[in-house]
């Protein structure tokens, strides 16, 4: 009867230690999409880890700088978050940031070295699908390769084309983005263009020598 005793009492404790841990999960994840600071702070003082991911593998760094919570951002890396680490879809914090349009998010990982050159999809990809020119701008100063290409063959001259972000295919073509490179579906910039009726960016595209 008292080892019984003493069984259920230990299954109570963990159920309560699993649930408060649940709680503090919860917390987190929605103070860190809200930007709360204070909480977050608060939480990881009391001991939740600043690498914790959302049902999706998204950090709490990703989360912030998705959502461009820049002073989140500078505590989560003043408490060492990892800052390269991708989500299930491989997206990294500053890819996040990129294609969000948060450029002073972008300049802050960027100095804790998050990576802006990386196989497959990458930052300068992803900030010109979303059509930030500024940030396509940063990023081909800070190094990254303008006709770096997505796993399907994707350049960002070929997502600014396609999204008809006029401005950003200004910014890659000027940084030599080589405008009849071809897909994995053997398609170029121009021919996705012409595709979605964007003519002011197949008319610059073909002032600049592409083809079809």
């Amino acid at each position: 009867m008292r080892f019984t005793l003493k069984l259920v009492v230990a299954v109570l404790l963990v159920r309560a230690a699993l649930s408060a841990a649940a709680g503090v999960y919860e917390e987190l994840i929605a103070a860190t999409q809200t930007g709360n600071v204070a909480k977050v702070q608060s939480l990881l003082e009391r001991g939740a880890s600043v690498d914790t991911v959302d049902d999706l593998g998204t950090s709490l760094l990703g989360i912030a700088a998705r959502a461009g919570h820049g002073e989140l951002v500078a505590l989560l890396l003043a408490r060492g978050a990892k800052v390269d680490m991708p989500n299930r879809f491989g997206d990294t914090p500053i890819m996040l940031a990129a294609l969000n349009g948060h450029i002073d998010v972008v300049k802050r990982l960027y100095a804790k070295g998050a990576r802006v050159n990386r196989s497959g999809w990458n930052p300068l990809i992803y900030a010109a699908t979303g059509g930030h020119a500024a940030i396509v701008e940063l990023l081909l100063q800070l190094g990254a390769d303008v006709n770096s290409a997505s796993d399907n063959g994707m350049t960002a001259l070929m997502m600014a084309a396609r999204e008809n972000h006029l401005e950003t295919v200004k910014v890659l073509l000027s940084h030599g983005a080589d405008s009849n490179r071809r897909n994995d579906a053997g398609r170029t910039a121009l021919g996705i263009a012409l595709e979605r009726g964007h003519e002011k960016v197949a008319e610059l595209l073909r002032a600049h020598g592409a083809k079809q």
